[in-house]
Parts: C-alpha cells; sequence; structure tokens
C-alpha cells in the first residue's frame, strides 16, 4: 500500500484496501474468540492505510486487530494449495456466500496479483500462489440487462419526476433535473456531471450544444484522498490526465442546463451543480432523489422491475439510443468515454431487438427496397 499509494487514485487505493482485506479472510488462521468476518475485513482496511500504521486502531476495532496480528498466517502459508484455494475463494465470493460481480472479482484478483509480484520481489514468496487457479464459471456475466433501459417517454417522464422531488424542502430534486439529463441525454458518469463547469459548456439558444469534459470528481472517502476531502480530483477515466472529451448535446438538454443555470447559477468555482450549501454533489444526495422519483414516474408494476434502478442506468440508455440510431461503435464508444470492446461486450444484447430494423436496412442498401 505505501508503495502505491503515493501515484494511485483515490479509488485504486481503496480498491486495493478492498482486495488485501479480502484475501486477509482466507489467511486468519485458527484461534479462539475469532471476530466476524465483517469486522474484519473493517479492520483490515483501515490497518493498510499508510497515515494509520503509527495510530492506535478505532475502539471498535481494536479487538479484532489485536486477534489478526496474533492469529493471522505468515505470507509463506500461500505455499499450501489449500490456503491458496482459501484466499481465492475470498477474491470470488461474498461474505454471504453469494458469488460477487465478475468486475469485483477481476479487481481483487488483479490487486492480489500485483501484491504477489512484490511479494516475490521482496523474496517473501517463490510465485504467485493463485496464478493456475481459474476463475469460478459461474461469475456474474457483462451485458446490461434490457430491463433497465427506460424509452423515450419514460425517461422524459423521469426527469419531469425528479423535478417534484422534495419541491418543498430546498428544491432537491429540481437542482438535479439538469443533472440526471446529462446522464440520460449525454451517458455521463455521474463522477463526471459532478465536476462539469460551465466554462467546459457550449450551450447555444437554438441547436445541438458541446459538453466538453475534463475531469471526475468521484466519491471515495476523506482517507483515501490526498486532499482530505470526500471527492477526488481526476482526468476523465480511461484517458491521459490532460485529455478531453468533447460531446455533443442534443437541444433538449441545452435548454434544460440554459433552465438550470438561470434557476440556480453556479458553484463559486464554476460546477454547474451544487448542493443547498455550495458544496460538491454527494452520491447520497443524488442517490435519493433518483429513488424517490421511480414511484412519481412509473406505475406500481414498473417500479418492482429493474427499470432505471440507479442513475447509471441512465448512462446505459442514453448508449443503447446511439447505438440503436446507427451511430458507429467507435463514435459510441468515443463519446461514453470508454472502448469500443466494452460497449460490444456489453450492449450487444440490447440490440437485439432492432434485427428488422437492420433487415431493412440492409435491403435498401442492396436495392431490395
Amino acid at each position: 500500500m505505501k508503495r502505491r499509494w503515493r501515484t494511485a487514485a483515490a479509488k485504486t487505493r481503496e480498491g486495493f484496501a478492498d482486495s488485501l482485506a479480502a484475501a486477509a479472510l482466507g489467511m486468519m488462521g485458527e484461534g479462539s474468540d475469532a471476530p466476524e468476518l465483517r469486522m474484519v475485513r473493517r479492520a483490515v482496511r483501515w490497518a493498510v492505510v499508510p497515515t494509520h500504521e503509527k495510530e492506535e486502531p478505532p475502539p471498535d476495532l481494536e479487538k479484532a486487530c489485536a486477534w489478526l496480528a496474533e492469529n493471522s498466517l505468515p505470507l509463506s502459508a500461500l505455499r499450501q494449495s489449500g490456503i491458496a484455494e482459501d484466499v481465492h475463494y475470498r477474491l470470488a465470493y461474498k461474505l454471504d456466500g453469494k458469488l460477487s460481480a465478475k468486475d469485483t472479482y477481476k479487481r481483487r484478483r488483479r490487486c492480489f496479483n500485483s501484491a504477489m509480484a512484490y511479494a516475490i520481489q521482496k523474496g517473501y514468496v517463490d510465485e504467485n500462489p493463485i496464478a493456475r487457479l481459474d476463475r469460478p464459471a459461474t461469475a456474474a456475466s457483462g451485458p446490461i440487462d434490457p430491463r433497465v433501459l427506460m424509452n423515450a417517454t419514460q425517461g422524459r417522464e423521469f426527469l419531469t419526476a425528479v423535478s417534484y422531488v422534495g419541491s418543498v424542502h430546498r428544491n432537491r430534486g429540481r437542482r438535479l433535473v439538469g443533472f440526471f439529463g446529462c446522464i440520460l441525454y449525454a451517458a455521463m458518469r455521474p463522477a463526471e456531471v459532478v465536476g462539469l463547469k460551465e466554462a467546459d459548456c457550449y450551450l447555444p439558444e437554438i441547436g445541438w450544444g458541446v459538453l466538453t469534459l475534463r475531469e471526475t470528481r468521484p466519491v471515495s472517502g476523506k482517507k483515501w484522498t490526498d486532499s482530505g476531502e470526500r471527492h477526488d480530483r481526476r482526468g476523465l477515466k480511461m484517458r491521459d490526465p490532460e485529455t478531453d472529451r468533447p460531446v455533443p448535446i442534443p437541444p433538449v438538454l441545452v435548454a434544460m442546463l440554459r433552465a438550470h443555470l438561470k434557476e440556480f447559477g453556479t458553484a463559486a468555482d464554476g460546477r454547474l451543480f451544487q448542493n443547498e450549501r455550495g458544496g460538491l454533489v454527494g452520491t447520497s444526495s443524488y442517490w435519493r432523489v433518483w429513488q424517490e422519483a421511480r414511484p412519481i414516474a412509473f406505475p406500481p408494476h414498473k417500479v418492482v422491475s429493474p427499470l432505471a434502478q440507479k442513475p447509471y442506468d441512465g448512462r446505459a440508455t442514453c448508449i443503447t439510443d446511439w447505438l440503436r440510431s446507427g451511430l458507429p461503435v467507435a463514435e459510441v464508444a468515443r463519446r461514453a468515454g470508454t472502448s469500443p470492446e466494452v460497449i460490444d461486450r456489453h450492449y450487444a444484447g440490447c440490440l437485439d431487438n432492432s434485427e428488422e430494423e437492420n433487415n431493412r436496412k440492409i435491403e435498401k442498401a442492396m436495392g431490395w427496397g
């Protein structure tokens, strides 16, 4: 953790700590009065933060940290196949015995592999003990569930519903209509919307506009960031730190953002979206508004369905709409800030119902229609 801390983003630091905490569950050894697994994970996540090295554990973690110091297995124990398999199991499964998401497993294993590479370099072990162990074949798959996607009418009704949330309590919903519009009509990640500034917006009175994305403000927690603030400040995902990403936006979103600026202005640093105190919009804040808007926007049978359960489903809706409109996959990937391979892997299943339309395009191209 010390070696990786200086150059890693806050989210990467947190992910590395989570991976080591998962692996530690397989290295607990045996002893009386073993703490609960959930408490062990919390204790390890605290203990691996470099700035905590000379600090006493918080009172609620004292017993767990003391037990682990006395009973954890040495790294040499990983030479035993049974121990290595236990560690691998903890990387792949949740505490309740259910499989973790495929991406969670891949991240944990990638971080564990980095730790083992460092251990080999320092001479603690001779080889990566889980190198030959396969990922569980039944881990969660990657494709987007088409049931989460909103159609055009549902998208408009949802944003209208957002404006009704908290209407008598500091305009909680109205402040976030444009925020969610950026996700639904520009496929922005929430952390990208949080950092969006007025100077990066071209919002003409008529026609399409452009948002030039330059940074993300992911929430990581104070102990993971260099600034000691909850939000980290990073460049765009999958981009060099100084690289921006221009995203054309339709007139409906242009009008939405112009209306937002007219009503709420900007934060002191020029950000479009701010909370009631002028600070950064927190994950819990926009998540609550999203959840409160669903029963206003959708009938009961849709509320209990997978439809638009989380903000990222709005991004998936936008990406799918771009694909269905005939945009090349490479251009969709560029606008969304991801790779064509990710688009192919996650969204192919969302386009299966466009076969008839595709057939008509082929007929027209071949002069049959």
